[in-house]
């Protein structure tokens, strides 16, 4: 049985759905996308329409599913050391704290499938090596979270990881695996994921970090809706820390204990 197209109404139901959920704004032109990622659900569950489909998760009657439509409407792309300044900076940051012998904190605040933290990680463990350090990945999809925890990925994903650290932290795949990728179990045991919504009210009890990456997240919330965001993770940043979001992103908007040091970089002060 195959459903009928999504109508305004419905696809304005998903979209109030998701802004109160997430704090994600979909803008109209993603109509196509929220009825691309939710077809195949409609299918499984033989419902003939979106509206069927919105009432279900919207009646609390399924909480897994409900789940599900939040993973298949917040899922973003990504890739290993993508925006590679931000690890040139990450990189100098980590070797101060080496220097002065000190323990370093990371945040991957929206981690998606894993090629941000483990392009983190990889960056750390080369600079701090058995000094201490820790990482810690948040998303709000439980989804990309398994994915993310395996640590597995098809090779044309793994382009950008600079061939040291390809050989240093990396298996390849071999027989049925081919064309794949593995991170070594050294490096996903450093890793330590949770679920997080950060557009709850009550953020996480992580303590303080020295940076947090929050990239290309920003783009998907209302004005409001950051202020409250960015607000509440600035409480996990220690003074002198960074943030760092996407270049396609900014702050200036923003008031609050914020130091612009550079393109999509800020430091609390």
């Amino acid at each position: 049985m195959s459903a009928e197209p999504i109508s305004e109404r419905e696809f304005t139901q998903f979209q109030r759905f998701i802004f109160e959920v997430a704090g994600i704004t979909l803008a109209p032109g993603k109509k196509a996308l929220v009825s691309g990622r939710l077809a195949k659900r409609l299918a499984h569950h033989k419902l003939a329409t979106y509206g069927a489909y919105f009432n279900m998760i919207a009646s609390g009657q399924s909480p897994a599913e409900t789940q599900t439509a939040i993973d298949l409407l917040t899922t973003n792309e990504t890739y290993f050391f993508r925006e590679s300044k931000h690890f040139d900076l990450l990189r100098k940051l980590a070797g101060e704290a080496r220097a002065e012998r000190r323990p370093f904190r990371v945040w991957s605040a929206a981690c998606s499938t894993g090629e941000e933290p483990y392009s983190i990680a990889m960056v750390l463990d080369d600079v701090l090596g058995a000094q201490e350090w820790e990482l810690y990945a948040s998303d709000i999809s439980t989804r990309v979270l398994a994915a993310a925890r395996t640590g597995h990925y098809v090779r044309e994903r793994t382009s950008h990881i600079p061939p040291a650290y390809l050989k240093r932290y990396c298996l390849r795949g071999i027989g049925d695996q081919d064309g794949t990728l593995l991170v070594a179990r050294e490096l996903r045991q450093r890793v330590q994921f949770h679920q997080v919504n950060l557009n709850s009210t009550t953020p996480p009890k992580f303590g303080q970090f020295d940076v947090i990456f929050l990239r290309n997240v920003l783009i998907y919330f209302s004005p409001e809706t950051k202020h409250q965001v960015v607000g509440r993770l600035l409480g996990a940043l220690r003074p002198g820390g960074h943030l760092l979001i996407g270049h396609s992103e900014s702050l200036h908007d923003m008031a609050g204990p914020l130091q612009v040091m550079a393109p999509s970089v800020y430091r609390k002060v």
